[in-house]
């Protein structure tokens, strides 16, 4: 079986170990969202992928819930008394090793899926990682801020800020010229199954659907399209999503979330949608199912993803 998944951040990371966990022997897919990644201290940082890489390849801190286990911080300390901005965020030592490694491929001309692949070669995860697009796309929030209305880059709202600024918008740059990255589209076309992982809906799955040709390639694909919802009892489970979903004017709920996506037969992306088992939603076109969906360890984080599986089989192609 061909399973895609459409992910972003440490949620979307732990789901994959998920899926992994349900899925040992099948064709595993993540494409995964860039547009958190942004350029600091003359290096290219890419969140999403790199929370993935070191997730499923055993090396992230469980602890701290991103970055590397046994990280030290001596580069970062230096930069500090060196009085170098951005203090606000943090590059453990392996972790700059990563950034290095992908900013030098990158200024060699090599584009990001390449270098995603290379990077990911030594990790050995057992899942083909594919970022949504090689071309330059972030997400940026305009916010008001010293009494001005400016755009800020995500990273810096939300671990500068918190997230504690209302966002007014959510601004991906560069998404409109940019392009599937080599093999997204082909993922999703000949897929079993594609799962949309409970990952934020806003700056990370929307971020994704946003690229032009993925709606498309979702709209076309012959494969049950099913969705997790990042939403249990009006709140997010991890992350801010609660402080994304109001700037669009969604409701903060599964079923909120769900409408949010839509049926795909009336243009949305959805054909299932798994709710919390202590919530409902009615979603016009979408097949319903309650289950528990707490990631609280790998065990209940492949239950639910054969859930979903179990949906899909259901609705069938």
């Amino acid at each position: 079986m061909r399973v895609t998944v459409l992910a972003g951040g440490i949620g979307g990371a732990r789901f994959l170990t998920g899926v992994r966990a349900a899925c040992p022997s099948d064709e595993l897919t993540a494409v995964v969202n860039t547009g958190d990644d942004v350029t600091l201290h003359g290096l290219r940082i890419c969140a999403d992928l790199d929370s993935v890489m070191y997730t499923l390849g055993g090396g992230a801190d469980a602890k701290r819930g991103w970055g590397r286990r046994d990280e030290t911080w001596r580069v970062q300390q230096e930069l500090a008394a060196y009085g170098t901005e951005p203090t606000w965020f943090g590059l453990g030592d392996l972790d700059l090793a990563t950034h290095l490694v992908r900013t030098q491929m990158l200024d060699a001309g090599y584009p990001l899926s390449e270098v995603t692949a290379a990077l990911w070669s030594r990790w050995d995860p057992g899942v083909r990682l594919l970022p949504m697009t090689d071309q330059r796309c972030e997400t940026h929030v305009v916010v008001d801020l010293d009494g001005a209305r400016r755009a800020i880059h995500f990273q810096e709202w939300w671990i500068k800020h918190r997230a504690a600024l209302p966002a007014e918008a959510f601004v991906q740059v560069g998404v409109d010229d940019a392009r599937p990255a080599p093999g997204v589209t082909e993922a999703i076309a000949t897929a079993d199954v594609v799962l949309i992982a409970p990952s934020n809906p806003v700056v990370s799955i929307g971020t994704i659907l946003g690229v032009p040709g993925i709606r498309a390639a979702l709209a076309g694909t012959a494969a049950p399209v099913i969705g997790l919802s990042p939403i249990i009892a009006g709140r997010p489970v991890r992350g801010m999503a609660d402080a994304c979903l109001p700037a669009l004017g969604v409701e903060v709920s599964a079923e909120g979330v769900g409408r949010h996506y839509g049926a795909r037969r009336a243009g949305g992306v959805l054909d299932g949608w798994l709710v919390h088992e202590t919530d409902s939603a009615v979603i016009p076109g979408v097949t319903v199912r309650a289950v528990a969906l707490l990631m609280t360890d790998e065990a209940a984080t492949a239950a639910m993803v054969k859930a979903a599986l179990e949906l899909a089989g259901e609705i069938g192609p």
